[in-house]
C-alpha cells in the first residue's frame, strides 16, 4: 500500500497495542445495536477511513479483510469515534445484507449469559440449534486442547494428537465410510452417532495442523453466497 499522509485523519492519535492491533466496536448507527467486535491494525483503519467500509486484521489468517468481502453482508461507515484512551474504537455503520454474524444473526451478540441477573428481569434467550451446536463445538475443542501434553496411555485424545498422523487419518476415512453405509441403510441413529464420530476425529486432526473452529467459521462463511 503506498505511503499515505494520515496525520489529519487523526489515526497517530490512536494507541494500538504491541501486537499493533486496535479493538473496533461495531455498532449499527440507527438503532445502536452492537453487532460484532473485530481488530483493526493501522492499515485496516486507513482502508475503512478511505474507502467507507469496514476493513479489518485477521490474526487467525494474519491479513487485512473487508467485512463482507466474500458474503456479500458489507458495512457502509457512518462515523468512527474512539473512547478515553485512545485505546478503542467505536465505529458507527449501516449494516447490509443479511447480518453481522457468520451464523446469519444481524448481531454477533445474540445470546444472554446469566439472564436475570441484575433488578431487571430478562426473558430467558431462544437457543437455536445453530447456536447450541457452536457452544458444543467450542466445549468439545476445549477437551481436545487440554489434552495436549497428557499421557496418551490415559487418553484416547491424547493418543491421536501425539501418535502418527496417519493413523487418525487412517481413522478418519473408515468413520466417514460408516457415515456413507449409516445414510443408505436409512439409520437414523446410528448415521448421528458415525457423523458425531467424524467431526470429533476431524477436530482433532484440525488441532494437529493449528487449525480452530474459528478458522474454520471464516472458511465457512467466506463461502457464502
Amino acid at each position: 500500500m503506498a505511503d499515505r499522509e494520515h496525520d489529519l485523519l487523526g489515526i497517530d492519535e490512536m494507541t494500538f497495542d504491541s501486537a499493533g492491533l486496535i479493538t473496533a466496536v461495531v455498532q449499527q448507527h440507527d438503532t445502536r445495536e452492537v453487532l460484532m467486535v473485530a481488530y483493526m491494525n493501522r492499515e485496516a483503519l486507513v482502508e475503512t477511513i478511505e474507502t467507507g467500509k469496514t476493513w479489518f486484521f485477521s490474526r487467525s489468517r494474519n491479513r487485512l479483510w473487508m467485512k463482507g468481502e466474500s458474503s456479500g453482508n458489507t458495512q457502509d461507515v457512518v462515523e468512527i469515534r474512539y473512547d478515553c484512551d485512545a485505546d478503542c474504537l467505536l465505529v458507527l455503520v449501516n449494516q447490509v445484507g443479511e447480518g453481522a454474524c457468520h451464523t446469519g444473526e444481524l448481531s454477533c451478540f445474540y445470546r444472554r449469559l446469566a439472564p436475570g441477573i441484575g433488578h431487571v428481569a430478562l426473558d430467558v434467550p431462544i437457543r437455536t440449534a445453530s447456536s447450541a451446536f457452536g457452544e458444543v463445538i467450542d466445549g468439545l475443542w476445549d477437551v481436545i486442547e487440554s489434552r495436549r501434553g497428557a499421557s496418551p496411555d490415559e487418553s484416547y485424545t491424547a493418543r491421536l494428537l501425539s501418535g502418527h498422523e496417519d493413523k487418525l487419518l487412517k481413522k478418519i476415512a473408515e468413520e466417514a465410510g460408516e457415515v456413507i453405509m449409516a445414510a443408505k441403510d436409512g439409520d437414523r441413529e446410528h448415521l448421528r452417532y458415525e457423523i458425531g464420530d467424524v467431526i470429533y476425529h476431524l477436530l482433532v486432526v484440525m488441532a494437529r495442523n493449528d487449525l480452530t473452529p474459528a478458522d474454520l467459521a471464516e472458511e465457512l462463511a467466506s463461502r457464502r453466497k
